[in-house]
């Protein structure tokens, strides 16, 4: 329903504002943990099955303890590092306990989602922790090239969209709109670089906001 995208992403755009240049920092904190953590419960579910409800609850609290950890790394990187071994120790028992029931590929997907997803998405935090105290604006480029990518290719798409890009995995989605998104992220990322470098003590170059737009629109399509 075109109402509840629009009406989704206007709010979420609202809150990452609000979250980022308003907020204090751990308001952004705790949104990212809470976001890993319905990460680990997704991508478990769809690897193990969504009647597997303890291994998605067991990936759920690595997250948590995951993304926790992450966001102290640069206090103390000890403790990530003590979350990857902890995730391996409570899926091998996990797995020894349930071993009639759960395979290899069940505990690999909740270590994955319990583990790796929550540390990629907490990136986010420590590049808006980072020093120099210009980390918002720089965690703005892959969000943009990201949602950018996602709204130009719907739009692109629903205005010319002839051919099918991928119809076994997503019927809907079309090569024109797939151009598109790479071509609106791209320049959406331009603009933005430009407005950056105009208005702040910032420098974000136009070769490089074009790089990071057609990579991190190829890479959210992908």
């Amino acid at each position: 329903d075109m109402k509840t995208r629009v009406a989704f992403g206007v709010v979420g755009a609202i809150v990452v504002v609000l979250a980022l240049f308003v907020f204090p920092p751990i308001v952004a904190q705790v949104l990212m943990m809470a976001l890993s953590v319905a990460a680990a419960q997704e991508f478990t579910a769809a690897i193990a099955g969504k009647q597997n409800k303890s291994l998605q609850l067991a990936a759920m609290l690595l997250a948590l303890g995951m993304s926790w950890a992450s966001a102290r790394d640069s206090y103390n990187p000890y403790w990530t590092r003590g979350m990857l071994y902890l995730g391996i120790v409570v899926l091998f028992i996990i797995l020894l306990r349930c071993h009639k029931k759960i395979g290899f590929t069940e505990i690999a997907g909740a270590y994955v989602g319990g583990i790796i997803i929550p540390y990629m998405l907490m990136s986010l935090i420590r590049m808006f922790t980072m020093q120099g105290g210009n980390g918002a604006l720089y965690l703005l480029v892959p969000l943009l090239a990201a949602w950018g990518s996602d709204t130009c290719a719907l739009f692109a798409g629903m205005a010319f969209g002839k051919h099918k890009l991928a119809p076994v995995i997503s019927p809907k989605k079309t090569i024109e709109g797939s151009v598109g998104g790479v071509v609106g992220a791209t320049v959406l990322l331009v603009i933005y670089g430009i407005a950056v470098s105009s208005l702040t003590d910032t420098t974000l170059s136009v070769p490089l906001c074009i790089a990071v737009g057609i990579f991190g629109a190829v890479l959210g399509q992908v």
